[in-house]
C-alpha cells in the first residue's frame, strides 16, 4: 500500500463492510485526499452527492464517534503533501481543471505503484493463463480492447469479452474448458450489473479475477481476487480514464516480463509487419 495520503486513506477504509453510499463517500475522500482532512461534513456530502447524515453514519461505521473525530484522525494520518496539483484552482477554466484532475489521478497511481508487488503478482497470474480472458463492458470496453490488442502481441491466446448478453457466460465456459485460469476485468463507472454477475460466475468457475477499477470500493471488489484502483476524472460530462489506461499498460509490461518468449514474439511481428509494408514509417 502506498504511503501517500490517498494510500493511507484507502488503508483506513479497507476491511470495513461499507454500504454503496458509504463506498461512494470513501471513493470521494480518496480522490480528494489532499482536501479530505479539512472538509466539513456538509462539504464532503456535497462532493460525494450524498446526505450529511450519511457522512456521519460513514464515520461511525469506521469506528469513530462522529465525523469530527474522523476528521481529526485524518489530519494526523493523512496530511496533505506539498506540491499537490489542485484542480480547483480558480485561475484555470473547466477544461484545464479536467486535465489537472487527471494529472492528480496519475500522481495517485504513481504513489500506489511505489509498491510494485500487486502489479507483479497480477503479471504472473495473467501470463500463466492459457487462454487469458479480458473483460470490459460499456464504458470500460475501450480499455479492455486496447489491453487485448497489445497483449495478443506477446501472449499466445487472448480472448476479449467486450459484449454482454447470454453469450458472455458461454465464452467464459469455453475458455475454462480450454485451460484458462485467469480473467482481467476493467471496471469503470457506471458499473454494469452484467460485469458484477460475470465476475461472480468466473470465480465460481475457478478463474482468478484481476480487476482494474476506479476505486478499491467499486462494486466489483467483492468478486475480485486482486483489485488495483485507478481513479477516473469526473470534471467533464463524460468520465475520463487516463489512469486506468496507464495502469493497463503497466500490467501489460508486468505480464510481458513473465513471458519468456515475449521479446521473440514482438520481433517476429515487426519482421512480418515490415515484409507486408503494414506501417508507413
Amino acid at each position: 500500500m502506498s504511503d501517500s495520503p490517498a494510500g493511507r486513506l484507502q488503508a483506513l477504509f479497507e476491511g470495513h463492510r461499507l454500504t454503496p453510499t458509504q463506498r461512494r463517500i470513501a471513493h470521494c475522500m480518496v480522490r480528494r485526499a489532499a482536501d479530505a482532512p479539512f472538509l466539513s461534513s456538509v462539504e464532503l456530502a456535497e462532493l460525494a452527492g450524498v446526505s450529511q447524515p450519511s457522512v456521519t453514519r460513514f464515520a461511525v461505521a469506521l469506528g469513530f464517534d462522529g465525523y469530527p473525530a474522523l476528521r481529526r484522525h485524518l489530519r494526523e494520518v493523512a496530511p496533505p503533501e506539498p506540491g499537490t496539483v489542485e484542480a480547483k484552482d480558480t485561475g484555470h477554466n473547466e477544461y484545464q481543471q479536467a486535465v489537472l484532475a487527471e494529472i492528480e489521478n496519475l500522481q495517485h497511481l504513481a504513489g500506489l505503484l511505489a509498491d510494485p508487488r500487486p502489479v507483479e503478482r497480477a503479471g504472473r497470474v495473467l501470463a500463466a493463463s492459457r487462454p487469458l480472458l479480458v473483460l470490459g463492458l460499456r464504458a470500460a470496453s475501450s480499455q479492455a480492447r486496447g489491453f487485448a490488442y497489445f497483449a495478443a502481441k506477446v501472449h499466445p491466446d487472448v480472448r476479449l469479452l467486450d459484449e454482454g448478453g447470454s453469450m458472455l457466460t458461454d465464452r467464459v465456459d469455453a475458455a475454462v474448458r480450454a485451460g484458462a485460469t485467469a480473467l482481467l476485468c476493467f471496471a469503470l463507472p457506471r458499473h454494469p450489473r452484467e460485469v458484477v454477475e460475470a465476475l461472480e460466475y468466473a470465480r465460481a468457475a475457478g478463474l482468478t479475477v484481476v480487476a482494474v477499477a476506479d476505486s478499491a470500493f467499486a462494486p466489483v471488489a467483492a468478486h475480485s481476487d486482486l483489485l488495483i484502483p485507478a481513479a477516473v476524472g469526473t470534471g467533464l460530462a463524460f468520465d475520463t480514464a487516463c489512469a486506468p489506461m496507464m495502469l493497463g499498460r503497466v500490467l501489460l509490461e508486468a505480464m510481458a516480463d513473465e513471458l519468456p518468449d515475449a521479446q521473440a514474439r514482438l520481433e517476429e511481428f515487426d519482421t512480418k509487419a515490415a515484409a507486408r509494408g503494414l506501417f508507413v514509417e
